[in-house]
């Protein structure tokens, strides 16, 4: 590390060795991409780019052309492996990479890490089914990504305007397949998350091979659908195709055409549910009108309802021979207790002393009032005082 400023700046010979130095300390690597170009030149050279499918981003690499026969005919957008030796030109100030073995990825191998890619995923719970978001029964807007001129584009627009014939698209038109396609399908995702009118968005592709499909599968992309808040509906390939955007779409549709159907109902089927629903509703009212015209004819006939006095003229009645009763009783009472009175009375009077003295006797007492019971305790000449029926009268002893 040097230090430069403005006052003394490194001549570019010096910067260029200082990276030529940083360089060589990288050694030999080993490096995987997509090979977009092959330029054989005469000289015995060969010159290629090698491309990061999941970023716009690519390299140059040099290699001899026994190196390249190695694995020819190489593909074009074949996926390769390359071990190679990074290398900087200080005269002219280019970098590349200088191959000194080349490996295409097979089959095998690619299925093993999707695979293992798909078990990572999986433990991060990027493919749970609580994590699936319902589609919306009618969406305002339907966001699109397909291939340019494609018949997939066409099933799905024809379809779901067969069915919604208001139905609105925002088509992203992008390519499908190769080494560009991971960039401009996850560019066309993030342009359609950010409308706020988007209700839900397809992603769709007709049939094609592993390798065609393989952008479908790339972690990048699969991530940044996982992350977006809007359905999406992947419709990739034919019902036996599975790449991994399936697997985080909230809904995978077999075909364009069922991913149509999915997204949008069917305006007919949906008249007829309304007008089923409608007549049900209608049956519903009429049966809850006639059965509370029912209830009020059956409160109407009532005795009471007929004849609104009933209720005071029953309860007079009640009260009439309530009030009869007590009367009955209460005179019944009163003629027992007056019988009783007179029987009392009588007894009273034959028992009273006045009765005694109405029949002739008479009550001799003493002054002080004390009766007299024995003639021979009064003394001749003591005062007396006869009490008769009719009165008293006054008297004195003269002895035994």
């Amino acid at each position: 590390m040097f230090e430069t400023s403005s006052e003394s700046p490194a001549p570019v010979r010096v910067v260029s060795e200082a990276i030529k130095e940083y360089v060589d300390r990288l050694g030999p690597i080993w490096i995987e991409g997509e090979i977009s170009e092959i330029n054989e030149r005469s000289g015995g050279m060969a010159f290629m780019r090698l491309r990061d499918t999941s970023v716009d981003m690519s390299m140059s690499v040099m290699c001899h052309k026994s190196v390249l026969s190695g694995v020819s005919p190489l593909p074009q957008n074949a996926r390769v492996v390359i071990f190679a030796k990074a290398s900087w030109y200080t005269k002219s100030g280019t970098f590349t990479m200088s191959a000194r073995e080349i490996r295409q990825v097979g089959m095998g191998e690619l299925l093993a890490r999707l695979e293992a890619l798909k078990a990572v995923l999986a433990s991060e719970g990027l493919f749970d089914e609580e994590r699936k978001v319902r589609l919306p029964l009618l969406p305002r807007k339907v966001g699109l990504i397909c291939g340019r001129n494609t018949d997939a584009e066409k099933d799905v627009v024809e379809n779901a305007k067969r069915r919604w014939p208001s139905v609105e698209f925002e088509i992203r038109e992008v390519a499908v397949q190769g080494a560009a396609a991971v960039v401009e399908v996850s560019a066309a995702l993030a342009e359609l998350e950010a409308q706020e009118d988007v209700d839900v968005i397809i992603i769709t592709r007709g049939g094609g091979s592993f390798e065609d499909l393989l952008p479908f599968s790339d972690e990048s992309l699969v991530r940044l659908a996982a992350s977006c808040k809007t359905p999406i509906v992947s419709a990739i390939g034919h019902e036996k195709d599975s790449p991994l955007l399936d697997l985080v779409a909230d809904v995978r549709a077999s075909t364009p055409t069922d991913a149509a159907k999915k997204v949008v109902p069917d305006i007919s089927e949906e008249i007829e549910m309304i007008t089923a629903l409608g007549q049900r509703a209608r049956r519903h009212i009429l049966s809850l009108l006639d059965l509370e015209t029912s209830r009020i004819e059956n409160l109407r006939n009532r005795p009471v309802l007929k004849d609104p006095l009933v209720l005071v003229t029953t309860r007079e009645e009640i009260v009439t021979g309530l009030r009869d009763r007590s009367t009955r009783s209460f005179t019944h009472r009163l003629t027992l207790a007056s019988e009783e009175l007179l029987h009392t009375t009588a007894r009273v009077r034959a028992l009273s002393p006045q009765a005694t003295l109405d029949r002739g006797y008479s009550v001799v007492q003493l002054e002080d009032g004390s009766i007299v019971r024995d003639p021979h305790s009064l003394s001749a000449g003591q005062k007396l005082r006869i009490r008769l029926a009719m009165g008293e009268t006054n008297a004195t002893a003269t002895g035994n």
